[in-house]
């Protein structure tokens, strides 16, 4: 992790935000690397108060492979939607699933709701307020409970592993 001291509490969003500008605005002249430079310092520095605690992570190799292994399943998740779509869509059978949640950690659980939602065909819909279930809406469900299953054993198992097992 990169140190911040008080007028830069996000580093490295700065530079994100630094590159991202430019990026936007398809030019490196002076004005817009200074324009660019002045937001990377004062969107960190107003939005300091809003962000949560750094999160815990006690396995940065297994978070690693749980990347890999989400960006597989876009693909495939893609692929398959894409067959949906395209192929008679009557045999489509959509629903709302619950998914019970072993997961305590906040951060554990947004990643755990985004992951949902950036696999195609899924979407997550609403975290209950005890923060014990995850409904969910899929595209196309043959069978409810082989979908909770694999949703807790892909993606639910390796965060608690990740973001909440004991140091």
């Amino acid at each position: 992790m990169m140190p911040s001291v008080a007028w830069l509490p996000h580093p490295l969003l700065s530079a994100v935000l630094v590159v991202v500008w430019l990026l936007l605005v398809n030019s490196v002249s002076i004005g817009h690397v200074l324009l660019g430079s002045l937001l990377g310092v004062l969107v960190p520095l107003f939005t300091h108060a809003l962000w949560p605690g750094r999160p815990r992570i006690y396995r940065r190799g297994r978070l690693l492979r749980y990347g890999a292994m989400v960006m597989w399943d876009i693909v495939v998740a893609n692929l398959e939607v894409a067959k949906w779509i395209v192929g008679p869509q009557d045999k489509l059978r959509p629903a709302f699933v619950e998914v019970p949640m072993d997961l305590t950690d906040e951060f554990a659980i947004t990643v755990f709701t985004g992951t949902v939602s950036l696999t195609p065909g899924t979407v997550s819909a609403e975290v209950s307020s005890d923060r014990r279930t995850l409904l969910i809406h899929a595209l196309n469900v043959a069978d409810p409970d082989e979908l909770v299953a694999t949703i807790k054993r892909r993606y639910e198992a390796p965060l608690k592993e990740i973001f909440e097992c004991s140091p």
